[in-house]
């Protein structure tokens, strides 16, 4: 019998499907209701130590419909990071691990780049008993006049000093969360690794314009008739997100043997995270789509991860993670495999076209039958 229940740095999960930090995990009644419905784990929206400075607006979402108008295939968000008070998130954090202690309850965490303040709020989230963090270097619009987000995540060098800062305090495992607004997403990976974080979350939100309305001329979503670039999510992103985990999850295989990846990026199906999984992903986690579905959608996920499991024979996530990052290669290598293939091709032809018996020798094919014997086999 198919299992989804894994290890991943020393964490126990009941399946690696992981509510992503953002709306659906913004208090403790939504983190309660993900963790009843079967969520292997809940990463909380981001906190910092003071929210006074983050106020959100409305609108803030803006969707990309396919064409026949019914079905949400991108969704764009402006929405900040928490904006309930430190010390609330604290009583939380321990209201939820106390009613589902066996819950994998993920502390999302941002700061200035501020030694103390970092410190700080990795000692006092991980005294409130969350069971690991994750740094949010990756949230594309949420104060980056403030350096905070995508703006430290862009950075190498500053994330890799402030990951060490968080490294030397923390004594619960840490995920580092990348942006896809980078051109190599493997920089700033390789940069958390090095710093000694256990692993690594992509991708977050890629920065986007949803659209223009063409009645009123103004950008969406409109606020007071402005609006700003925010984060680009939902299933249009699936190829990207996969390519990047990709990526990380081959750096990971050549540099960083035994690191993690939780792979996200328009997941709504058992196939979707089936997918991540074989290129590298250790769990799946799910934002846009509980924002679309419900939380109610994660008993279609194990199942539609557990149908494949069982068509292709595999008995644990282990079984298949990675299986599909050796078929990557160059062009170069693509062009040189098929010429390969097409001469190995003809040279076969060639030998089944020799005759072998008096029988064989054809009218018809008398000249290229002469011709074939008067060469050597693959000459």
């Amino acid at each position: 019998m198919a299992t989804l229940e894994s290890t991943v740095d020393g964490l126990k999960f009941a399946n690696p499907f992981v509510i992503g930090s953002g709306p659906p995990g913004t208090n403790v009644k939504v983190i309660k209701r993900a963790f009843k419905e079967g969520w292997g784990g809940v990463i909380a929206k981001t906190v910092s130590l003071d929210a006074s400075k983050v106020v959100n607006v409305g609108p803030r979402y803006a969707k990309l419909m396919a064409g026949d108008g019914k079905e949400v295939i991108g969704w764009e968000n402006i929405e900040l990071i928490s904006d309930r008070k430190f010390e609330i998130w604290l009583d939380e954090f321990k209201a939820a691990k106390d009613e589902y202690p066996d819950g994998i309850l993920i502390a999302s965490i941002m700061e200035e780049y501020e030694k103390d303040a970092w410190c700080e709020i990795v000692e006092r989230c991980q005294d409130a008993g969350v069971d690991a963090f994750e740094l949010n270097f990756s949230c594309p619009h949420g104060l980056p006049e403030r350096k905070m987000g995508a703006a430290m995540g862009q950075d190498p060098e500053i994330l890799e000093e402030v990951c060490g800062w968080v490294m030397g305090v923390a004594k619960i495992p840490v995920w580092a969360k990348m942006t896809p607004n980078v051109t190599h997403i493997e920089e700033p990976s390789a940069a958390a690794l090095r710093a000694g974080c256990q692993g690594i979350s992509a991708i977050n939100t890629i920065r986007s314009v949803m659209g223009v309305n063409l009645e009123t001329l103004r950008p969406e979503p409109t606020v007071e008739g402005y609006t700003t670039p925010g984060g680009y999510s939902s299933k249009a992103v699936k190829p990207i997100a996969l390519r990047m985990v990709m990526e990380i999850a081959q750096l990971i295989q050549k540099e960083f043997p035994g690191r993690t990846l939780s792979g996200l990026g328009g997941v709504e199906t058992g196939a979707d995270a089936a997918q991540f999984i074989l290129l590298g992903s250790d769990t799946v986690q799910v934002c846009t789509g509980v924002m679309k579905f419900g939380y109610g959608m994660v008993s279609e996920l194990c199942e539609g991860l557990l149908a494949f499991m069982e068509g292709k024979g595999f008995d644990t996530l282990a079984d298949f993670k990675g299986l599909s990052l050796p078929y990557f290669t160059t062009h170069a290598e693509l062009v040189r495999m098929q010429l390969a293939r097409k001469a190995e091709e003809a040279a076969i032809k060639e030998r089944e076209a020799m005759v072998k018996s008096d029988a064989e020798w054809d009218g018809d094919d008398f000249v290229k039958q002469s011709d074939a014997l008067a060469r050597k086999p693959n000459s």
